[in-house]
């Protein structure tokens, strides 16, 4: 429907999720602590997360990077974990780097900072012609 922003429901859970964990931890923990406890909370809501997907990029049908993805929630957003000081430009452009070599539309940015911050990003419409990804594990 016209107007209506891409996977509003799911951001809005994942976003109060988020806010949950931050409220029961406050600031000053890992990334790694926030995102496990996450993980729970976003489970505990319905959703199916995977953390730290693999992703094999490809350029024209051939390898041309890995990328590891913090989390994807329901097969359907890319949520990018931070715990630091503040957003930096090069934290926005990790995650926009996702969104732009796979077939997901939505990407969240969640900072577990001293003030908790998120970042919702669009990569729509998206390039249907060639998939620039697909889910591989790495070689050992």
């Amino acid at each position: 429907m016209q107007g209506e922003l891409l996977e509003a429901e799911r951001v809005r859970s994942i976003v109060g999720g988020f806010f949950d964990v931050y409220n029961y931890y406050g600031y000053g923990l890992s990334e790694r602590v926030y995102a496990g406890a996450l993980a729970h909370e976003l489970r505990d809501r319905g959703h199916i997360v995977v953390r730290e997907l693999v992703i094999d990029v490809r350029y024209k049908g051939r390898h041309a990077a890995w990328q590891r993805l913090d989390m994807v929630i329901d097969d359907r957003v890319i949520v990018e974990n931070k715990a630091a000081e503040k957003i930096f430009s090069a934290d926005r452009m990790q995650l926009i780097s996702y969104l732009r070599t796979t077939t997901f539309e939505v990407g969240v940015l969640l900072n577990f900072g001293p003030a908790p911050r998120f970042e919702r990003y669009i990569d729509h419409p998206k390039r249907t012609a060639h998939p620039a990804w697909r889910i591989s594990a790495p070689p050992a």
